[in-house]
């Protein structure tokens, strides 16, 4: 038996990237994949995909920052698709600045990065809260390995704020959403290749290797390494783990 299958699954920011793998690993378990995403047409093209692989998915453009806009979400996934029993707030952006630019821009930075990848994740995970504990359901963060420690190079302190932040709101929900049976936890990604870093890993080689170099297993992440974790964290499998953020980093933090 899949281990997904009965589960309706929301994805955020699964128009590519990590959400794009796991949606489709969801699909391959059984379940409803609803993918969202700020962009309409790759969304869509993570949803065909998964129905031209004989999955089920339904695709929606989504703004994580506009919380009205993930309200009014969730109702229309509750008439159209039904409720929810697995969330995986993914969505996130990430820019190498540092707090020594022009002004306006790392204001702009700091305002966008935690209005994404930590307001973002408060926004989606609030406006799913009911269904999500009518069914003793499953949340899932994409922390980082920047949820412990901040890279110096290339400076990101909003970055590092808003993984860290992730990181204490897991943890603050698991305790909260416990005693209605819901499990919250979070993946911890190290270097990861997706499109989210193509343009640094091009224009910046160096870093890439000095990455690699500091992980064990010797090699960067692909996004298909996040989607067993976030199967099992999903899943029963994991029935009793909660509040806890599982490192899939290559062993960047070992060392």
């Amino acid at each position: 038996m899949p281990l997904l299958e009965n589960h309706i699954a929301v994805v955020t920011g699964a128009g590519s990237g990590i959400g794009r793998a796991i949606a489709a690993g969801y699909a391959r378990e059984g379940a409803r994949v609803v993918v969202l995403d700020v962009n309409q047409p790759t969304a869509a093209e993570t949803a065909q995909a998964i129905l031209n692989a004989g999955g089920k998915a339904e695709s929606f453009a989504l703004d994580v920052t506009k919380r009205g806009d993930c309200i009014a979400m969730a109702r229309q996934v509750a008439d159209k698709v039904g409720p929810v029993s697995i969330l995986v707030n993914n969505a996130g952006i990430a820019r190498r600045n540092g707090m020594l630019g022009e002004n306006e821009a790392v204001i702009k930075d700091w305002e966008d990065i935690i209005a994404i990848n930590l307001s973002g994740v408060f926004n989606v995970t609030h406006a799913f809260l009911a269904p999500l504990r009518a069914s003793k359901g499953r949340i899932v963060n994409i922390g980082s390995i920047q949820s412990f420690l901040h890279l110096k190079t290339p400076s990101s302190p909003a970055y590092t704020a808003s993984k860290h932040g992730v990181l204490g709101f897991t943890k603050a929900l698991a305790a909260e959403l416990g005693r209605d049976g819901v499990r919250v936890n979070a993946i911890g990604p190290g270097f990861i290749e997706t499109p989210l870093n193509e343009k640094v890993r091009a224009s910046n080689p160096e870093l890439a290797k000095t990455f690699v170099a500091h992980t064990p297993l010797g090699r960067a992440g692909k996004a298909e390494d996040i989607v067993g974790p976030a199967i099992f964290l999903a899943s029963d499998l994991a029935a009793y783990v909660t509040g806890t953020i599982l490192m899939v980093d290559g062993g960047y933090l070992t060392v």
